[in-house]
C-alpha cells in the first residue's frame, strides 16, 4: 500500500490536476471525473472531481473486477460510451449496472517506459456526446500530460538520488585520497629518506645491499601510491589537474628524473639526447611523471644488455619525449590495451598495478597531447607529444 500512496501523492503534486478534472467536467457536461491508479489487483482514486455525490475521494478503492478500467489495463485502449442503454458492447455490461452511469469515457495513462499507470476517466448518470474528435483529443492530451508530469517527477527523484550518491562518493573519494596521500604516503616517504641516508654512510656490503633493497622497494611503493591517487582522482573526482607554468624548466626537471632512476638502476645504461631550446607551457611535475613511468618501464621490461635511449625534442610547434628500449615485440593484442587501467600485458610477475601507462596517457590528454607506442622485433618506443603552447 506504500507504493500506492506514493502514486496518489505523485498525482496530487501535479499542479494542473484539479484544473484538468474541472475542464473535463465542464467540457463534457459530466459530473464525475478522476485519475485512477490501476494495478493487477487494485483500482484506487488518486484525484477526484465529484459533482454527483458518487462518493469517492483520493485513496478510495473499488473492486478491480467491477471496473471497465480493469479491461483497459489489459488492452491499453480507450473506452468511450455516449449512452450505455444504446451501446451494443456495454448495454449488458456489469459495470454500468453496478454504478448506475449512462455515459463513460476513460483513456489509459501510459508512462514513458511503456508501463500502464492507470486511467483518466469520467462518468455521469445521463447520456453525453463523447464520441467526437474534440472530446477524445482532449482526453488523449490530458492523459499524456499527466503521464509527462509523473515521468518528470520520477526523473527528478532519480536525479536527487544520483546527487545523494554522488555526494557519498565524493566523501568516500576524499577519505580514500586522504588515506593514500597522508596515512600511507608519509610513512613510505620516511622509509625512503632513511634508506637514502643509510646509503650515504660507510656500510659493509650486506648492509648496503639491504639499504638498496629498502630504497628500491620504497620508491616502488611511492610510485604505486601516486598512481592510485591519480587514478582515484581521475575516476572518482576531478581528473588529472594541471598546474601549468608558461616557462617551465623542463630540461632540468627531466634530467633529475633520469638521475634518480640511474641511481636506482646502477647496472643499466641510459643514453640521453636533449634538444630543448624553447619555452614550454606545461605542468613540469606531470611531464616528469610521464618520463619516470616510461623510463622505469623501459628499464624493467627491456633487454638488460642494451642501453635505454631517451630523446627529448622541442621545435616551434611540438614538444616530445621518446623512450626506446631493445627487447621482444609487444603483441598486438596487448599493445591495444596498454593505455587502459590495470593493463599489465602478459607479464604478471612484474611489479605494479597496471596504472602507470593509463595515467601517463591521461596526463598527455590533459596537455592536449598524445602518448603512442611503436614496437617491432628489435625495439619498443613510447612517445609523449604535446603542443608547445
Amino acid at each position: 500500500m506504500k507504493e500506492i500512496q506514493q502514486d496518489i501523492d505523485a498525482v496530487g503534486r501535479i499542479d494542473a490536476i484539479s484544473l484538468i478534472l474541472e475542464v473535463v467536467c465542464r467540457t463534457t457536461g459530466m459530473g464525475f471525473s478522476a485519475v485512477a491508479r490501476v494495478t493487477d489487483d487494485k483500482w484506487i482514486t488518486c484525484a477526484v472531481r465529484d459533482e454527483i455525490a458518487f462518493g469517492l475521494v483520493p485513496g478510495s478503492e473499488l473492486k478491480l473486477e467491477t471496473t471497465i478500467c480493469n479491461e483497459i489495463r489489459q488492452h491499453h485502449n480507450p473506452v468511450v460510451i455516449d449512452h450505455v442503454a444504446l451501446d451494443v458492447d456495454f448495454a449488458q455490461h456489469h459495470t454500468p449496472a453496478i454504478y448506475g452511469f449512462q455515459s463513460y469515457i476513460s483513456f489509459p495513462i501510459t508512462l514513458k517506459n511503456g508501463s500502464f499507470f492507470g486511467t483518466l476517466c469520467a462518468i455521469d448518470p445521463n447520456p453525453a456526446h463523447l464520441k467526437n474528435t474534440q472530446v477524445m483529443g482532449m482526453f488523449k492530451l490530458f492523459a499524456d500530460l499527466i503521464a509527462f508530469h509523473l515521468d518528470t517527477q520520477e526523473k527528478v527523484a532519480s536525479t536527487e538520488m544520483e546527487l545523494l550518491e554522488a555526494r557519498k562518493t565524493a566523501q568516500l573519494r576524499d577519505q580514500f585520497i586522504a588515506i593514500l596521500g597522508h596515512d600511507l604516503g608519509n610513512p613510505v616517504g620516511a622509509i625512503l629518506n632513511v634508506s637514502q641516508l643509510l646509503l650515504r654512510m660507510p656500510l659493509d656490503e650486506r648492509t648496503k645491499r639491504l639499504a638498496n633493497i629498502l630504497q628500491n622497494s620504497s620508491y616502488r611503493m611511492k610510485a604505486l601510491i601516486e598512481n592510485i591517487l591519480d587514478f582515484a582522482r581521475g575516476r572518482l573526482g576531478e581528473g588529472i589537474i594541471l598546474k601549468r607554468n608558461d616557462n617551465e624548466p623542463i630540461a632540468e626537471m627531466l634530467e633529475q628524473v633520469i638521475a634518480e632512476l640511474a641511481i636506482l638502476w646502477p647496472d643499466r645504461t641510459i643514453n640521453t639526447n636533449f634538444r630543448v631550446k624553447c619555452a614550454i607551457s606545461c605542468d613540469g611535475r606531470r611531464v616528469s611523471q610521464v618520463l619516470s613511468n616510461l623510463l622505469g618501464n623501459a628499464i624493467a621490461h627491456g633487454s638488460k644488455d642494451t642501453p635505454v635511449n631517451v630523446d627529448v625534442v622541442c621545435d616551434a610547434d611540438d614538444f616530445s619525449i621518446s623512450v626506446t628500449n631493445s627487447g621482444s615485440q609487444i603483441p598486438d593484442a596487448i599493445r591495444e590495451k596498454l593505455f587502459e587501467p590495470f593493463s599489465r600485458g602478459d607479464d604478471q610477475g612484474k611489479d605494479g598495478l597496471g596504472l602507470g601507462l593509463y595515467i601517463a596517457a591521461e596526463i598527455a590528454r590533459a596537455h592536449s597531447g598524445t602518448l603512442t607506442v611503436k614496437s617491432d622485433e628489435h625495439s619498443t618506443a613510447f612517445t609523449f607529444k604535446m603542443p608547445v603552447n
